[in-house]
């Protein structure tokens, strides 16, 4: 579903990554580890289209990056930092402003706030939302017109224990509707929860890949330092 291959990526003199080889069969689920300046805010706005590579190839639903246009962007879901929503409309509005792009039926408008756990409060303004209301929000506006694939980076970023909770369930269910999820994030421990695979990103390259079941956390540890260290290959 996704595949790149050498991919740089420079900001003027400074090299981000560094002809990175990255791929995602269909319907896994991939956390993406790695330290600050890593890269992976940069590999997911990439692979979003929100930024051009300086060379490498990237292929994602049989689209390449450099000829796609809106028929590849309709194949993704993409939730950032920020929750990008309008705080004066409700959250159903939000969505019904959302979904006219792509003619979202109000059934499935309403299916998506029952998924996210909104139904009770979707009449509400957004500005009222606490931090992890909008992260499910956001999440459900991702999903709404139902694309492939789905990026993520560090959605849990200033939530609560009760509300990461809330949106680990959330994620869970998306991931049993078979799509394929690009997760960055700097949790080890619930990013092994959640994916089917983590990879870390260190230097601009993949050091490391693992599958993420059956971790425990002395292994995910050792998978880090391991992987920081120099190490390639599986843990």
């Amino acid at each position: 579903m996704i595949l790149v291959k050498k991919l740089v990526k420079r900001f003027g003199p400074l090299t981000v990554l560094r002809e990175l080889d990255f791929s995602v069969a269909e319907g896994e689920f991939v956390a993406l580890l790695g330290p600050n300046g890593a890269g992976k805010t940069t590999l997911l706005r990439i692979l979003a289209t929100l930024s051009r590579p300086t060379s490498g190839l990237v292929r994602i639903a049989s689209y390449q990056l450099t000829q796609a246009g809106p028929e590849l962007r309709a194949q993704l879901g993409v939730v950032s930092h920020q929750p990008l929503l309008y705080g004066d409309l409700t959250a159903r509005e939000n969505l019904i402003f959302y979904g006219k792009l792509y003619g979202i039926s109000q059934e499935r408008i309403q299916e998506v706030l029952e998924l996210v756990g909104l139904g009770s409060r979707q009449d509400d303004l957004v500005r009222t939302y606490s931090r992890g209301m909008q992260q499910r929000l956001a999440i459900g506006r991702a999903i709404l017109h139902n694309p492939k694939i789905l990026l993520l980076d560090e959605p849990h970023t200033g939530l609560d224990q009760e509300a990461g909770e809330i949106l680990d369930r959330v994620l869970q269910e998306v991931a049993l509707e078979g799509r394929t999820v690009v997760m960055t994030s700097h949790d080890l421990v619930r990013a092994a929860s959640l994916a089917t695979r983590i990879d870390l990103l260190s230097r601009g390259k993949i050091t490391a890949s693992t599958p993420a079941q059956g971790l425990s956390s002395g292994d995910l540890v050792d998978f880090y330092r391991t992987a920081l260290a120099g190490g390639r290959g599986k843990a």
